[in-house]
């Protein structure tokens, strides 16, 4: 447990300053615009482009300073545990779900984020979760259903719909 607190903690770490570099980029149409220069509040308009990611970015970056710092202090429990990280049900969990997400990650292209999202459910409620159909099937349509009308329709942050788009269309006309 000790060494892969440490770990993580340095990952996050190298994570969290990649972040506030990539955020603080300015806009791709105007170049002429300094770096990390909208990452404050910009007279007149609010929080510039790169705002939340960068901040939100920095206070993950002094949680893993935090982390790192108790880690060598031996401050917290898992630092001065000599217990492995993960058990032979821990890797199987992990391998299910992190299998499960690059299933969705590669449904993405065929039937789009939504058409994955519910795939994706599926798999977890029903069969890692062992939820009923119905309880599986319910949150499987819902969920997506309220992140199409919140992206789509409200922000206006078109996902990739994949062979699906043409089920997409009649939403469109109604809603835009």
């Amino acid at each position: 447990m000790r060494r892969a607190e440490i770990v993580t903690a340095v990952i996050l770490g190298i994570l969290s300053i990649y972040l506030m570099w990539k955020s603080g980029e300015p806009p791709a149409w105007d170049p002429d615009v300094a770096r990390f220069a909208n990452i404050g509040l910009i007279e007149g308009e609010g929080p510039g482009s790169g705002f939340w990611p960068f901040w939100l970015s920095a206070i993950m970056l002094v949680c893993s300073i935090w982390i790192a710092v108790n880690w060598f202090l031996r401050a917290s429990p898992v630092s001065v545990s000599e217990e492995p990280f993960l058990d032979g049900y821990g890797k199987r969990m992990l391998l299910l779900v992190g299998g499960g997400l690059f299933g969705f990650l590669a449904l993405i292209h065929f039937v789009g984020f939504y058409g994955g999202m519910f795939a994706f459910l599926i798999y977890y409620l029903r069969f890692l979760g062992r939820h009923s159909i119905k309880q599986s099937v319910t949150v499987a349509v819902c969920v997506p259903v309220v992140s199409f009308f919140f992206f789509d329709i409200a922000m206006r942050i078109v996902l990739p719909k994949g062979y699906l788009e043409p089920l997409f269309i009649p939403l469109y006309d109604i809603f835009l």
